[in-house]
């Protein structure tokens, strides 16, 4: 069985949409929303498509950028697949056993004045350059998997998938806001079943240690670059 690079479109789909409820990010979006509320419907509507545009695009700017740079490791890719199966299955099991304190860590380049803007392409800019606590772990997780891509362009669109997902449902809240209680249940509920996440990283670690094992990374990557 070959690894499809079908794969690694759909994976960044589900995985955008899983951070999306996360309890962290859930926060922030709701936030941004507030920040609209000034707009009509159709208006508000259009800035949730420019937000999504712009975070989408800086998140694949950086999958372009670490796959670029794992070009230069391709004689190392079967050690790096094997190295993040390891660290994959460590965050499944430390988010089975509630131990996630270490590894939920918030990163944000963003300069914090632009998070109070209405602008959305600003509050895309800064919501792209944020790594919020309870979603790094997801977004390390794939941006490890697009250093060993090979492949630029395969790097940016699996990392603006991620990022397009990740925000894609906002356009569901901007057109019904009612829908944001019944989110925010869900995400309280998820923040006290780790398990879900546990179960997906764990699943992830070992397909990434059969990868690293079974399938030729060298020979992988060129048949990507074929496919696109």
């Amino acid at each position: 069985m070959e690894l499809s690079w079908y794969s690694l479109f759909l994976l960044p789909m589900a995985l955008g949409l899983l951070g999306f409820i996360e309890p962290c990010t859930i926060g922030g979006h709701l936030l941004f929303l507030d920040t609209q509320n000034n707009r009509s419907s159709r208006e508000k509507i259009i800035a949730v498509a420019i937000f999504i545009a712009v975070r989408s695009s800086v998140a694949g700017m950086f999958g372009g950028l670490i796959a670029l740079l794992g070009q230069y490791l391709i004689g190392m890719q079967t050690y790096l697949w094997l190295i993040f199966g390891i660290i994959y299955l460590s965050i499944g099991i430390a988010f089975f056993l509630k131990k996630t304190g270490l590894i939920k860590r918030q990163i944000d380049l963003a300069p914090a004045l632009w998070k109070q803007a209405q602008n959305p392409i600003t509050l895309g800019l800064a919501f792209g350059l944020n790594i919020p606590a309870c979603a790094a772990p997801i977004l390390f997780g794939l941006l490890g998997l697009a250093a060993t891509t090979g492949t630029a362009l395969v790097g940016f669109v699996m990392m603006f998938l991620f990022g397009f997902f990740l925000s894609l449902p906002l356009v569901i809240l901007a057109i019904i806001p009612s829908l944001a209680v019944k989110l925010n249940t869900l995400a309280i509920w998820l923040k006290h079943t780790g398990w879900v996440i546990g179960a997906i990283f764990v699943i992830f670690g070992l397909w990434s240690i059969w990868f690293g094992l079974y399938v030729d990374p060298a020979n992988w990557a060129g048949d990507a670059g074929v496919a696109q």
